[in-house]
């Protein structure tokens, strides 16, 4: 096919392909141990499959109500309320997403509009920026400092103007690991309440801690809930993540707008996980025996990884293991990986 004819004005001119895409292909191309992008080499529960094959033999293949099935809702709030002891109405402030980065566009879009600012935690998931850029928005970067990545809320402090509208925070935090403790979330508490601030936080990893340490919610905390979007993935906690089944919670009056773009971007997600997830979450111990379910896994990595000549950081909390090396070096394996035909080890 001929190329279009005329000026292609691109809204994103800087933006390249996804640095997991070109990743993921170079380790397809030279049959490489893929380590760049977040999703398992390890099968999803046989329960949980057989679940999503009884509900499409049960007919249950054609749209689901655009906020999600009732059932689903009913069981997020559930869950919601048994970890963090927040009580969100199924009806009226959960929506069920194609995935949490849906559910993040969703609200990026619902809320963010020409020259608003937005504050980002770099380094950070590489779909933030571009979908404020998308609407129009300017991204206001505030650096995660080696080696322990914390945030300096001090420095949030100086970027907030009169024309930030939105705070996004994750945690536990890709691609660092680490996550936000109380103090954090105090701090950034008293940042939003004193400028009319809104919160969107990405908690995905929700489940993946270590060492028996407690994930933050902001919905642990009302007077930051009440201001928050809180986006989760299932994809990522039933590592499931080609299924893109995620959801957000907030307040009615946020959820209403946030809805509104939902339901013109892909007006429902897939309708026969949603019956099998339903039941799923009907077990707790489906989703609370994660942390040291990946913790194994993780002290296993790390344990093979030493003196292959690389710096391992290792905080005593995290989800993603950074292996630390200089420049050359970086550049000289990644050199050495698409030129051979063979991986490296």
């Amino acid at each position: 096919m001929k190329h279009y004819p005329d000026v292609v004005s691109s809204k994103l001119p800087n933006t390249g392909t996804s640095i997991f895409a070109v990743m993921s292909q170079l380790a397809t191309e030279q049959g490489a141990v893929n380590l760049s992008q977040g999703f398992p080499d390890f099968e999803v529960s046989p329960v949980l499959i057989e679940l999503v094959a009884k509900a499409m033999h049960d007919g249950h293949n054609q749209y689901a109500p655009m906020p999600g099935l009732p059932k689903l809702r009913e069981a997020i709030a559930e869950k919601t309320s048994r970890l963090y002891g927040a009580e969100y109405d199924p009806d009226t402030e959960i929506t069920v997403t194609a995935g949490a980065t849906q559910a993040i566009f969703a609200a990026i879009t619902a809320f963010v509009k020409e020259d608003d600012e937005v504050i980002v935690f770099e380094p950070a998931y590489d779909s933030y920026v571009p979908a404020i850029k998308l609407n129009g928005g300017t991204a206001i970067t505030c650096k995660l400092k080696a080696p322990h990545y914390r945030a300096d809320w001090d420095e949030v402090r100086r970027l907030v103007s009169s024309r930030t509208k939105m705070i996004i925070i994750n945690t536990p935090h890709n691609p660092t690991g680490t996550i936000l403790e109380k103090e954090d979330l105090l701090q950034l508490q008293k940042i939003v309440l004193n400028n009319g601030i809104m919160v969107l936080s990405d908690e995905v990893y929700e489940h993946i801690i270590f060492e028996g340490k407690r994930h933050e919610s902001v919905c642990r905390y009302p007077a930051l809930a009440e201001r928050s979007i809180v986006t989760c993935s299932f994809g990522k906690t039933f590592h499931a993540t080609g299924w893109k089944t995620g959801y957000c919670v907030a307040p009615a009056n946020l959820m209403k707008e946030i809805r509104k773009t939902h339901q013109f971007m892909v007006f429902c997600s897939n309708t026969p996980v949603q019956h099998a997830l339903t039941e799923y979450l009907q077990k707790p111990e489906h989703y609370e025996g994660l942390g040291p379910f990946y913790q194994v896994k993780r002290d296993f990595f790390l344990k093979h990884w030493k003196g292959q000549g690389l710096h391992l950081h290792q905080p005593w909390v995290r989800i993603f293991s950074n292996l630390i090396m200089r420049p050359s070096v970086m550049k000289m394996r990644w050199l050495l990986l698409k030129d051979s035909s063979r991986s490296i080890r």
